[in-house]
């Protein structure tokens, strides 16, 4: 056990100043965090990772087992095959039964109380070799499927999905699922209230879907969430596309602040500096801890006059909500 422990700390050392979590919690919240193996029907092997959350119970992504012969978790060199998994393949989520298995349980905490800028650990069997932490901080939270979506700037590739993204109480706020190209803070995770509802809805056959489906990240581009075809629309420079998507996204979500977020800066680009401003306050309204929004709309105050014609509501832009 002393080996394996020392082992552990020697895969977490030296956490950033500004970590979530201290180093001795980090090695207690890791021991709920499992490598995850699977062999496909199709030739080749799948590496990643799970994370403890019930008696016999492990979480991860069903991208990780698709197409599994096979499915084992490893703990510190200790195998146990999974009997069985129950998905929610849109969502990306596969709950894995291990008969015998020997894992702390993770803590659940809560993806819809995060704020931007809360710093985040995410633990991982990054590159499918140890576990490895990232610490970093939430970028924005997207309301999807009656969720939300965690975008963080906590890094992690392949071999680290399915594992655990963990507050600074250690407590499981989400699951690491998919990262995008192009930025340095494009990295994703699926909410733990997901998790609550799979587990919750385990035992019923209407609730299981297809562990071979795609989930929402991986359909078409035309067919994902706003959230992710506006992100494409921003490394692909279309701001034109970016104000009109943002634009019909406000037609249902005058309380959201992502998508007043997203005007502002479509507007900003598109020279339109106090049209956007005001899209920015709307926003900064809406989400008073964004930094990203605070900032933009910082600099954009600082440019226009305070005489600056007034925000001009396209007929297709919700109100603003009242300052």
């Amino acid at each position: 056990m002393k080996s394996r422990l020392l082992w552990l700390a020697l895969a977490l050392a030296s956490p950033a100043a500004d970590a979530a979590l201290e180093r001795a919690e980090l090695i207690g919240v890791a021991t709920s965090v499992l490598r995850i193996e699977a062999p496909r029907a199709s030739g080749g092997y799948s590496v990643g990772s799970g994370v403890a959350v019930g008696n016999d119970q492990v979480i991860t992504n069903c991208h990780v087992t698709r197409d599994a012969q096979a499915i084992t978790v490893v703990r510190g060199g200790v195998r146990w095959p999974a009997s069985g998994q129950v998905a929610n393949a849109e969502r990306d989520l596969c709950l894995l039964t291990v008969p015998g298995l020997v894992a702390p349980v993770a803590r659940f905490g809560q993806a819809d109380s995060l704020a931007i800028g809360q710093m985040l650990s995410a633990l991982g069997y990054t590159g499918g070799l140890g576990i490895q932490s990232s610490d970093g901080e939430v970028v924005e939270l997207h309301r999807h499927d009656g969720g939300t979506v965690i975008q963080s700037s906590n890094w992690f590739s392949s071999g680290a999905s399915g594992g655990g993204l963990f507050d600074e109480a250690g407590t499981l706020v989400g699951i690491l699922t998919f990262r995008l190209r192009g930025g340095e803070a494009h990295y994703f995770a699926a909410p733990v209230e997901w998790v609550r509802q799979l587990i919750d809805s385990a035992s019923d056959p209407a609730a299981v879907s297809n562990p071979r489906a795609l989930p929402y990240w991986q359909v078409a581009a035309d067919a994902q969430p706003r959230f992710l075809r506006a992100a494409l629309m921003q490394r692909e420079s279309r701001w034109s596309d970016l104000a009109a998507l943002a634009r019909e996204w406000l037609q249902t979500a005058t309380d959201d602040a992502e998508p007043w977020h997203l005007l502002g800066l479509a507007l900003a680009r598109l020279e339109r500096p106090a049209d956007a401003r005001s899209a920015f306050e709307c926003a900064l309204h809406l989400s008073p801890s964004h930094r990203v929004v605070r900032s933009s709309l910082e600099a954009l105050r600082a440019a226009l006059p305070s005489s600056a014609s007034p925000f001009v509501r396209s007929p297709r832009t919700a109100p603003c909500p009242p300052a």
